[in-house]
C-alpha cells in the first residue's frame, strides 16, 4: 500500500512532516492495561488543575490555524483535530474510550500536541494520496454511514482515488476506513505543518511513544516519515 503527498501540497506546505506508524497483527479487542493507566493519569491532571488548556496562539495550534485558513477553511468552525481533542479534555476532564488503538493515538496527540489519526489498511480502496480536493470526490463522515458529502475543491484531504478519507486535512475522518475492534493492520499518522525545533521534536517523540504503546499488542510495528524531500512511502499491510 502506497501513501504519497501531491506536489501541490508539498509546494503549499514546504515544512510539513507526516510521521507514519504502521502496525500489523494488532490485537485491538484486548485490554491494554498500560494504556488505561496512562489515560487515567492524564485525566487526573485535569482534575487536579495541572493540565494546560489549549490556546490559539501556541505554535502547535496556530500553525494549523494558518494552514486551514490558507486553503479556505475557518479553523474556529472546523477545528484541527488536536485543538478539538485538547478542548474536549479541558472541558470534560475525560477522553473518549473507543478502541485501544484509537485511544493510544488520542493519548499521544494530547501529550505532544500534534494531530493524530489512523486508517484500517484492510478497508482502503487503493493507495492513499494527500492532495487538494477536486470535483467528483465523495466523503462519508465518521458516525454517519448513510451520508455523503462533496468536499470543497482546494481543501487538503487524504484520499484513495475519489474516496476522501479525511476532510479539511485532519478535521474529520471517514466512516469507511475507521479503526474498530476488528482492525488488525493499521497506519497511524502524526502531523506538523511548521518546522520549528519544538514541533519537529514533538512529532518525533509522538511517533516513538505511539510505537511503544502499540508494540506489545502487535506482531510488527514500523515508523517512517513523509517530508518534502521524501513525499512517498510503501506501507506493509
Amino acid at each position: 500500500m502506497r501513501i504519497s503527498v501531491d506536489d501541490a501540497v508539498v509546494a503549499a506546505f514546504p515544512d510539513f512532516e507526516i510521521r507514519l506508524v504502521t502496525a500489523t497483527g494488532v490485537r485491538n479487542r484486548e485490554v491494554w492495561p498500560h494504556l488505561d493507566a496512562e489515560l487515567a493519569e492524564l485525566e487526573g491532571l485535569v482534575e487536579s488543575g495541572r493540565f494546560a488548556a489549549p490556546t490559539e496562539d501556541e505554535e502547535a495550534i496556530s500553525s494549523w490555524f494558518a494552514a486551514f485558513r490558507s486553503f479556505g477553511t475557518n479553523p474556529r468552525r472546523m477545528r484541527p483535530s488536536v485543538y478539538a481533542l485538547l478542548r474536549r479534555l479541558a472541558g470534560s476532564g475525560r477522553l473518549p474510550r473507543i478502541t485501544p488503538a484509537v485511544d493510544a493515538y488520542n493519548l499521544v496527540s494530547i501529550r505532544h500536541r500534534v494531530p493524530a489519526g489512523a486508517f484500517d489498511l484492510a478497508k482502503l480502496p487503493g493507495p492513499i494520496e494527500i492532495r487538494l480536493a477536486r470535483a467528483g470526490d465523495s466523503f462519508t463522515p465518521l458516525g454517519e454511514p448513510d451520508s455523503v458529502e462533496q468536499p470543497r475543491p482546494g481543501e487538503v484531504v487524504y484520499a484513495a482515488g475519489s474516496e476522501v478519507l479525511t476532510r479539511h486535512w485532519n478535521y474529520r475522518d471517514s466512516e469507511r476506513t475507521k479503526v474498530d475492534e476488528d482492525s488488525t493492520a493499521i497506519v497511524f499518522v502524526l502531523e506538523r505543518v511548521a518546522a520549528s525545533r519544538a514541533l519537529t521534536k514533538a512529532v518525533a517523540a509522538a511517533g516513538e511513544e505511539l510505537a511503544e504503546l502499540v508494540a506489545p499488542f502487535a506482531e510488527q510495528v514500523s515508523v517512517r516519515s513523509l517530508t518534502p524531500q521524501s513525499p512517498a512511502a510503501e506501507l506493509a499491510g
